[in-house]
């Protein structure tokens, strides 16, 4: 699967009272759709996936997937410590029409663990339904360890800026073929089933209605979606808003900007002016969005990205208990952030 572009990491909607408030995630999926971003991510750390039950985990992946369009990549989090428990939650993601599985390191383990970790995603990539994708920060060589298995598609990485080029040399090696759009965009499993091709329509003569007997009529089948193979390597996603450019110009070929929940067209303005080569351009965009971020993202996490989606007319809404939402001062200081940033 091809992870070019901006992917957005959804947040999750809840009631007052601590309810999954489904219809408001399907609005926001239903207007994220709407933007110039690649894919949406649901239940990075940004959707508060260790809040929810396994039951609301389902409910959330299958919401998201019938409410996007399907030409946005669609990226499953809310992986488990244990392989058993990822397994099942990239299962449901593929038959509800996801395409990658973003799969973190286990909490259980510990620095230095590294034969546990390289075993753990080995596993998970032997057994998965669908490609994964690394989440989190790795050191180089077990990201080099793990890139050569055929079902690690890429790596979303929360590390520094700096790291990223030794991440591409680790994996300079690692090539392979995705299929893509004719226009390069990704090829999602949900534009590919469809436009499958089907049996031969038919229509309904003259003749056969002006002889009195029945007819029915079948509409032609819609034509199959044309594609064509591309050659990437090893696809290095940025997990974080701050040194978006950096990041691109030092080989990442994506972003995941927390910030994106709250101020999609903003974020996507770095990746889209980087990507027409005008790096002075993508600068002073990157520039724009580094106060609010440092305040809302990075003082305030979920609580303040809600409040802020609230503000740019997407359901924010409170974040669940323990998480507490912003308060009135915080507020305000996150309202003169915004000024210009609305969008």
């Amino acid at each position: 699967m091809l992870l070019e572009g901006l992917h957005l990491p959804l947040t999750t909607p809840f009631y007052p009272d601590g309810r999954l408030y489904l219809r408001k995630l399907e609005h926001n999926a239903d207007r994220y759709s709407k933007t110039p971003v690649a894919g949406l991510v649901v239940l990075s750390a940004t959707g508060e996936p260790s809040l929810l039950t396994e039951e609301e985990t389902r409910q959330v992946l299958r919401s998201t997937a019938e409410a996007t369009a399907p030409e946005k990549v669609l990226i499953a989090g809310g992986s488990r410590d244990s392989v058993s428990g990822t397994l099942e939650v990239a299962e449901f993601a593929a038959q509800v029409g996801f395409d990658v599985a973003l799969v973190r390191r286990p909490s259980v383990l510990r620095e230095g663990q590294t034969k546990e970790l390289v075993t753990y995603f080995q596993t998970v990539a032997d057994r998965a339904a669908l490609p994964i994708a690394l989440y989190g920060e790795f050191a180089a060589e077990v990201v080099a360890e793990l890139a050569g298995h055929g079902n690690v598609v890429g790596l979303f990485d929360e590390g520094t800026v700096a790291g990223i080029a030794s991440l591409k040399a680790a994996t300079a090696g690692v090539k392979r073929e995705v299929t893509v759009t004719t226009i390069f965009a990704a090829a999602t499993g949900r534009m590919l089933k469809k436009r499958e091709p089907g049996g031969a329509g038919n229509f309904v003569s003259a003749e056969m209605l002006s002889g009195g007997g029945a007819a029915l009529a079948v509409a032609p089948p819609v034509a199959s979606l044309k594609t064509r193979l591309k050659m990437v390597g090893f696809q290095i996603v940025a997990a974080r808003t701050s040194g978006m450019l950096d990041a691109l110009l030092g080989g990442a070929v994506g972003v995941m900007p927390g910030f994106a929940a709250s101020a999609p067209q903003a974020c996507y303005e770095v990746y889209a002016a980087w990507k027409d080569g005008d790096t002075p351009l993508a600068l002073e965009k990157q520039d724009r969005l580094t106060a609010a971020v440092a305040t809302v993202e990075w003082e305030l996490g979920v609580p303040g990205i809600k409040f802020v989606c609230d503000l740019n007319g997407y359901f924010g809404g409170r974040p669940r208990s323990p998480l507490l939402p912003v308060s009135g001062d915080e507020r305000e200081a996150i309202e003169r952030l915004m000024a210009g940033l609305r969008n």
